[in-house]
C-alpha cells in the first residue's frame, strides 16, 4: 500500500470515543477535535455517561454518531468481551453508524474473535491491533515500579515489541477522518524488540538513576496485585497477559503505523527522554 495519502477529512459527522479519559482514548479525542470533528467522550463520568455493564445506556451515546472509536476496559481477553462487543456493534448498526475503528490485542485469540464481529458487522471498519505500551511506565500500572527503582515482573527475557500510545492514537485518528484505511488490520509496534530489561536500561540513561529489573515468580506477583487491593477483573487480567500473551508469540516487528502514517514509530528512547524531561519519574524519588 503506498504511503501517499488523501488527508482530505472524511467526514463531518460526530464521532463517538469509547474510553474517552484513557490513555489512548483521551489522545484520539484530542486529535479528532484538533481536525475540527465533533466528539462525544464515552465513559462513566460523561454525559451521557456510558458504561460497559450498562447496555441500556448505550442508546443516548449513539445518538447522531457516525463513527466509533472502540477501546474496550479492562481488556478484550476478559470472559464476556465477545458478548459486550456483538451487543454494542448491533446496537451501533441500528443507530445508522458507518464506521468502527476497534483497538485490539495482539496475540491474544479472544480478541481476534472481538475483531471478527467487526469485520462482519456490514459497517466500514478498521482493526488496530496493539499490545504493550511505553506509557505503561509513565501513565499505567508499572509507574509505581519506576518510582520505587525496580521493575519486578514475572517477564523473564522474552522481548516485546513496545509502542508508543500516541502512534496508536494517530493511527485510530487517521482511521476515524481520512480515507484509505477501510478493511485495514494495523497491526502497530515499536521500532525493536526489548526486553523488561532493556527498559530498565532505557529508562537509568533517561532519568540519570538506576532503575533495575527483577523477574519474580509469577504466582508471587500475582499475590501482590491482589494484595495491593486491585479489581478483580484487573488481578484476572494481569494474570492472563503475564502467564499467556508474553510467551514469545508477540516477539516481531509490525508494520502498521509506517503503513497507517506513511513514518516510522516512535522509539522508546525518544518516549523515556520526553517523559524524563518533565520530572515525572524524578518527583516521587525526591519527596
Amino acid at each position: 500500500m503506498s504511503t501517499t495519502r488523501n488527508t482530505s477529512q472524511l467526514h463531518e459527522g460526530r464521532t463517538l470515543v469509547l474510553g474517552g479519559t484513557g490513555k489512548t482514548g483521551s489522545r484520539v479525542a484530542r486529535g479528532l477535535k484538533a481536525k475540527g470533528i465533533p466528539v462525544r467522550i464515552g465513559s462513566r463520568s460523561a454525559s451521557p455517561p456510558f458504561d460497559w455493564n450498562n447496555e441500556a445506556g448505550w442508546d443516548a451515546c449513539l445518538q447522531e454518531i457516525e463513527a466509533v472509536y472502540i477501546n474496550y476496559a479492562p481488556d478484550l481477553a476478559m470472559p464476556g468481551a465477545t458478548d459486550s462487543i456483538q451487543a454494542f456493534v448491533d446496537c451501533a448498526r441500528q443507530h445508522g453508524v458507518r464506521r468502527l475503528v476497534l483497538l485490539s490485542g495482539r496475540g491474544e485469540a479472544e480478541a481476534q474473535a472481538c475483531e471478527r464481529i467487526v469485520q462482519e458487522s456490514g459497517l466500514v471498519w478498521t482493526i488496530v491491533r496493539a499490545s504493550w505500551f511505553y506509557q505503561n511506565f509513565s501513565e499505567g500500572a508499572f509507574v509505581e515500579m519506576v518510582h520505587a527503582g525496580q521493575i519486578t515482573l514475572p517477564t523473564g527475557d522474552t522481548p516485546e515489541p513496545f509502542v508508543d500510545v500516541d502512534d496508536i492514537a494517530d493511527v485510530a485518528v487517521a482511521a476515524l477522518s481520512e480515507p484509505g484505511h477501510a478493511g485495514e488490520v494495523y497491526e502497530v509496534t515499536g521500532p525493536r524488540l526489548m526486553t523488561f530489561a532493556d527498559v530498565a536500561a532505557e529508562l537509568s540513561n533517561a532519568t540519570g538513576r538506576e532503575i533495575s529489573y527483577l523477574q519474580i515468580p509469577h504466582a508471587s506477583f500475582i499475590d501482590g496485585v491482589k494484595k495491593s487491593g486491585a479489581p478483580k477483573d484487573v488481578v484476572w487480567m494481569l494474570d492472563y497477559l503475564f502467564a499467556s500473551v508474553l510467551d514469545g508469540r508477540n516477539a516481531y516487528l509490525a508494520d502498521g503505523i509506517a503503513r497507517a502514517l506513511g513514518r516510522p514509530p516512535k522509539d522508546f528512547t525518544a518516549y523515556a527522554r520526553e517523559v524524563a524531561s518533565t520530572g515525572l519519574w524524578q518527583a516521587a524519588v525526591e519527596e
